[in-house]
């Protein structure tokens, strides 16, 4: 873990983090990795990704997926509800740039932390609140979950063949991407602040997100009226003309993209491909096209038609595994796997901030902290309390 590197371009940036699950605490990470000081505010039981697991995954008492989200954090928690506990946090907001929280809209009223709630205490908040389908209309209370979102979204209809069931994607989309929209809303309003000194509030839903990510297929049916039909085998996306998919070879699957047919069938040596000049041809016959693709791929290995199609300059790659992944000498050469250095559990690979500034890097200083672990060290050096005030919190159950 680098530790000389500048200060980051967020340095001087505070940060209350107090989300849960996937969006909010990418949202935070995001911030942190760009030098903002970030303090993730939790329950005195913790969040729920210190409880949750995928596939029972964990290092040491860990759990890998927090260990994910939540690098260059600092743990504080308190006890909301207690009334010593809610005026610690009324503290901090006080002392803070920006504050994320993705409640739903019930819970965070009764939390009494909505934007009405604490700017009343720092007008100079930059508030940011995450939810599923926003704050207003039928489905406001539905859980904000990324499955759930992406069903509500239509996404699902454009992998996969007419037979398939609807497809969710294997990524968690609409948390990542929502939690990234959620850091540029953050980085404009604090750029707004320097004009205007207020701070406010941003909202981002998530079926937005996934909306605006679809950009292109809702303009085109909101304006035509063309929807994605899935072929009888399989596509990667129901709107773009054959060939477009993933096709088995001889050692392991390959995705071809977008080759004009003429020119692909010139590369691999298949005469049918020669005659299809007519721009329409790779949705006329598309199924015929992707069949034909599926029987000759799998007679030679991955690497022999990637040299082909590289010769021809078309769009093919390999199909890694998470094990190819690692070991692919472009992320080695790349360093784009790096580790932190953990007090509790040893190093841990991650990936790298994959954002690249040259003054002011985006680097990992801190690793993923134990529950409570800072919030001594916050309530004294940021706000002053001394030891007698820590000691009554502790006897009040206030702090963890």
């Amino acid at each position: 873990m680098t530790t000389d590197l500048p200060k980051g371009a967020l340095d001087g940036v505070r940060v209350l983090d107090a989300s849960q699950m996937l969006a909010g605490p990418i949202c935070g990470m995001r911030l942190g990795d760009l030098g903002a000081d970030v303090i993730k505010f939790e329950p005195l039981t913790g969040e729920f990704n210190r409880h949750s697991t995928i596939g029972g995954a964990k290092v040491g008492e860990f759990s890998t997926t927090f260990l994910a989200l939540n690098r260059n954090k600092r743990s504080v928690a308190v006890d909301l509800k207690n009334p010593e506990g809610r005026k610690a946090f009324e503290d901090l907001i006080a002392k803070s740039d920006v504050f994320i929280q993705n409640y739903r809209i019930k819970t965070a009223e009764k939390l009494g932390i909505t934007w009405d709630d604490l700017r009343k205490i720092n007008p100079r908040l930059i508030y940011c609140q995450i939810t599923g389908y926003g704050e207003t209309g039928p489905l406001k209370d539905r859980p904000g979950q990324d499955l759930l979102v992406q069903g509500y979204s239509g996404s699902m209809w454009a992998v996969g063949s007419a037979d398939d069931p609807p497809m969710p994607s294997a990524l968690w989309a609409a948390d990542s991407m929502t939690g990234y929209q959620a850091a540029i809303g953050i980085l404009a309003a604090l750029n707004a602040r320097h004009r205007t000194g207020r701070g406010q509030k941003i909202s981002i839903a998530m079926i937005e997100v996934v909306m605006d990510c679809q950009a292109q297929e809702l303009t085109t049916y909101l304006n035509t009226g063309l929807t994605p039909e899935r072929p009888a085998t399989s596509t990667a996306h129901a709107l773009v003309a054959a060939p477009y998919g993933v096709f088995r070879t001889a050692d392991g699957w390959m995705t071809l993209a977008m080759a004009p047919l003429p020119k692909l069938g010139e590369a691999l040596g298949h005469e049918p491909f020669k005659t299809m000049t007519d721009p329409e041809d790779g949705f006329a016959h598309r199924d015929r096209i992707m069949s034909e693709l599926a029987e000759l791929l799998k007679t030679q290995r991955t690497d022999h038609w990637l040299k082909l199609l590289d010769e021809h300059r078309l769009w093919g790659g390999r199909v890694n595994t998470y094990a190819d992944l690692a070991a692919e000498p472009h992320i080695v050469e790349n360093g784009i796997i790096t580790e932190i250095d953990h007090p509790e559990v040893g190093p841990i690979k991650v990936p790298r901030p994959p954002m690249r500034l040259s003054d002011t890097p985006a680097d990992i200083r801190l690793p993923p902290p134990a529950l409570g672990q800072d919030t001594e060290s916050v309530l004294t050096g940021l706000l002053g309390y001394d030891a007698a005030r820590l000691a009554a919190l502790r006897s009040a159950g206030a702090i963890h």
